[in-house]
């Protein structure tokens, strides 16, 4: 449904660092940036802008897919190294549905971020 989305961070600098760090499992990228911010992205196609606010936005969720279980276990250990704070360790969420792997931390501006994958154990 979506093309891209973006929202306000309060250092630019910071959150570039923790999202390109903890997305990196996903083959997430720098695609553009510029004085309008940071487009990061699959494949040189940005889908993550961020720019810098002073404004105090509510805390998002933002849940990016993940290929495999792997690519959850890996996001999770990248966004803990890159600063984020423990929201959920990689596990299955049945509640969710039988197959829901997921992987939450905190980032930077207390946005809870999530990797997961749908698809049952290889």
């Amino acid at each position: 449904m979506f093309d891209h989305l973006g929202f306000g961070v309060s250092n630019l600098g910071e959150s570039k660092a923790f999202f390109l760090k903890a997305l990196q499992p996903l083959g997430v990228t720098v695609a553009m940036e510029g004085p309008y911010g940071v487009g990061l992205g699959q494949n040189g196609k940005p889908s993550l802008w961020l720019y810098e606010s002073t404004e105090r936005p509510a805390h998002l969720h933002l849940a990016f897919a993940a290929a495999t279980r792997q690519q959850v276990d890996a996001f999770y250990q990248a966004a803990i190294a890159a600063g984020g704070k423990d929201n959920g360790p990689p596990g299955l969420r049945p509640h969710y549905h039988a197959n829901y792997y997921g992987a939450f931390v905190i980032g930077p501006d207390g946005h809870n971020i999530e990797a997961v994958c749908h698809k049952p154990a290889a």
